[in-house]
Parts: C-alpha cells; sequence; structure tokens
C-alpha cells in the first residue's frame, strides 16, 4: 500500500544551479524543517548511488533516515529511494526540471509513501498531511533555492 504527494514550482533561477542546488541533499534544511541534520556518503560530487543520512523529527519523534540516489540525468532528472527502515518510507522520489522561456526552471517533485508494520495504519494520515502541505513545500524549495543560488 502506497501514496503519492507532488508539488510544482517556478524557480527564477537557471536549471543548471536549480540542478546542482537540489542534487545536493546537504541543501534540503533549507526548506525541509523536519530535517534537523544531514549527511552525505560518499565524499565529492553527487551520483547514483550516494547516500544522504539524515536525522528528521515527524509528529515529535526523531528517527534516521537514508535516502539513496537512483538516478541522476543533468540536468532535468534526480531520482532517490529510502533505504532506512521505518514505518512510513519514501519508496519513490524525484525532481523532475524543466527550462522555462524567461530563464527560470519548473521543478516538480514527488514522493511515493509506503506503510510498514503499524505505517500502514499511519499512511492515510502522512499521506493527507503531506497532500496538504505539498503546496507550502514547493514554496519553501523555490523559496530557499532564489535565496541561496
Amino acid at each position: 500500500m502506497s501514496t503519492q504527494f507532488e508539488a510544482t514550482v517556478t524557480i527564477d533561477r537557471p536549471i543548471e544551479a536549480v540542478f546542482t542546488y537540489l542534487a545536493d541533499g546537504r541543501n534540503d534544511p533549507d526548506f525541509s524543517p523536519r530535517v534537523l541534520k544531514i549527511d552525505k556518503s560518499p565524499a565529492g560530487a553527487t551520483g547514483t548511488g550516494t547516500v544522504f543520512h539524515s536525522t528528521v523529527k515527524d509528529a515529535g519523534m526523531k528517527t534516521q533516515r537514508d535516502f539513496e540516489i537512483t538516478e541522476l540525468t543533468t540536468p532535468t532528472r534526480i531520482r532517490w529511494r529510502e533505504a532506512s527502515h521505518n514505518s512510513i518510507t519514501v519508496q519513490e522520489g524525484g525532481y523532475d526540471l524543466e527550462p522555462t522561456p524567461g530563464g527560470g526552471t519548473r521543478v516538480r517533485l514527488f514522493n511515493v509513501l509506503e506503510g510498514h508494520g503499524i505505517g500502514k495504519l499511519l499512511l492515510p494520515l502522512a499521506g493527507g498531511a503531506s497532500r496538504k502541505d505539498a503546496p507550502d513545500f514547493g514554496k519553501r524549495i523555490k523559496d530557499a533555492a532564489e535565496r541561496t543560488i
């Protein structure tokens, strides 16, 4: 059983710069207040197989999350999956980027959430909350990218 949320925003920055910013998961705390800490392995440029290790706070509980980059197509596509084992995980997530006529970048973000154990019961609530927050999440990405890049 899974559920998905997504958001689409236009960022007033060139596609190459937006891709570089989003491909470095260490920037996630800029727009995701649930991410308390994040590290990357191995060191160096992000590539297929790079894992971002994070500590997040959801519903008042801290958990460890590991996200593995499964695909990078510069500068248009980033895909990941959650490699950690939690009640609710990201089966697949990603960014699809496309240039806009004015030199900006349209970004579509999505995550497919999957429940495990008790997470199967919590998935409808988590999915609903994620879908409700998706437009604001997209805006936080836009604001952070335009502020940082």
